[in-house]
């Protein structure tokens, strides 16, 4: 045993929200039937970011997956740290909420959330930072 081996990468289960979003359903509607899935919420703040939503809609969004996410890592074995990695595409949703946590922090300037969600997210998958944020 490696006791000096981080903790195995979490790999989330796969979230009937990202089949229906990649058929074309609405965001709004996908999040009503799945409030728990990340990936509704980040298709939703993503979607009022798009449309010009005030930015604190953008961040209640974005905060809500965040912490829908958290409750799915836990359930999954997640203890608070290690990767989640962004090639299994069922993590995405959350590494997106996270993202989108910091860029509407960065928008409303918090900037300590802002930095606290960046290094978050760069420890948690170094290439979902490098595809996600543009900072």
């Amino acid at each position: 045993m490696d006791l000096l081996a981080g903790p195995d990468p979490v790999h989330l289960p796969d979230d009937p929200a990202a089949v229906e979003l990649a058929q074309g359903a609405e965001p709004m509607d996908v999040t009503r039937r799945h409030p728990a899935s990340p990936t509704a919420w980040a298709a939703l703040a993503v979607a009022a970011r798009d449309a010009g939503a005030p930015d604190l809609a953008v961040y209640a969004y974005a905060r809500v997956g965040y912490h829908r996410a958290l409750d799915l890592l836990r359930r999954n074995g997640w203890r608070g740290n290690g990767p989640v990695p962004w090639e299994h595409e069922a993590n995405r949703g959350f590494l997106q909420c996270l993202a989108l946590l910091a860029e509407a922090a960065r928008v409303i300037g918090e900037d300590e959330e802002w930095q606290r969600c960046a290094e978050f997210l760069r420890s948690s998958s170094p290439t979902a930072y490098d595809v996600l944020l543009d900072d």
